[in-house]
């Protein structure tokens, strides 16, 4: 198991981090973390990141002294969270307006779009974390051979729904927003819905597969 690095954020938060790679065994432990630290008087938030735990300080001037030896002994007693993982498939028309930049993955793999839809959605990815936008999954088990820069120039507008390469991972946008992930589809899937009860639609720890709908364009 790699070791973290931990250090004060500005005058009051500290980070816990580590380096590529990113494993979901070190996720799991994230996420136990993340739960002990809840009920925390002395914390006043935390947001797991992907291969980081960021923790706000209630009264940084009393506590941010021993705070990175602290959170580095937790994490030396934590073990993995495991949480219920659901199973979900989301429905995806991929290419034409719905995905864009199909064309410009399948150059930058070498493959054919029709190549690229397939190993997209012949994957199983677990959501690591939610982020960027409520609801927003940041996804791990893209196949190497997908793994495409972000765009040069982020779009004003991307659709919400959209499903998206960045690099190393893929994700959906629940609302419209700007962005710079290249788009290879879209979902109709409401992603987060603020009125209902578990306002997003998928969770860490989630299994995800992406389905090609017969209407996609490849």
């Amino acid at each position: 198991m790699p070791q973290p690095r931990c250090y004060l954020l500005g005058e009051s938060a500290v980070v816990l981090e580590f380096e590529s790679p990113i494993l979901l065994a070190t996720q799991q432990r994230i996420w136990q973390l993340n739960a002990r630290l809840r009920d925390n008087a002395d914390i006043l938030e935390t947001i797991p990141g992907m291969n980081n735990l960021t923790v706000l300080l209630r009264d940084p001037r009393r506590t941010a002294a021993g705070a990175v030896t602290f959170l580095l002994n937790l994490w030396q007693e934590s073990q993995m969270l495991i949480p219920e993982s659901r199973k979900v498939d989301i429905p995806v028309t991929y290419g034409g307006d719905e995905g864009p930049d199909l064309a410009v993955i399948a150059q930058h793999t070498g493959m054919t779009p029709r190549q690229v839809v397939e190993c997209h959605s012949s994957a199983s990815y677990v959501v690591y974390f939610l982020g960027f936008q409520p609801g927003f999954p940041y996804m791990a088990g893209l196949d190497k051979a997908l793994e495409t820069p972000r765009r040069a120039e982020p779009r004003i507008r991307v659709p919400a729904g959209s499903v998206g390469i960045g690099g190393a991972q893929t994700g959906i946008y629940p609302l419209a927003t700007p962005g710079g992930w290249q788009l290879l589809g879209r979902t109709a899937l409401t992603l987060f819905d603020p009125q209902a009860k578990s306002p997003t639609l998928l969770l860490p720890g989630d299994e995800v597969r992406f389905v090609p709908q017969p209407e996609g364009v490849c």
